[in-house]
């Protein structure tokens, strides 16, 4: 995602139905948002001590592990 540039006090806080019934659901079905606000992050990439504080909100897409026996 390339930077954005956000108008001065421009928050960013939208309720648990809003991430859910429109965010999530658009991403899921791959329709644009009009402001790519929410980052998409590789969870799988990062030290977990790093996380905290690095974003609020953010897409995560699930890596299946093998299974060594």
């Amino acid at each position: 995602m390339a930077p954005m540039s956000l108008p001065p006090g421009f928050i960013f806080y939208p309720t648990d139905e809003e991430l859910v019934a429109y965010y999530l659901d658009r991403k899921i079905n791959g329709r644009t948002i009009e402001l790519e606000i929410i980052p998409e992050v590789d969870l799988y990439k990062c030290e977990p001590q790093d996380l905290p504080g690095m974003y609020l909100i953010l897409f995560c897409s699930i890596c299946k592990m093998e299974v060594k026996v």
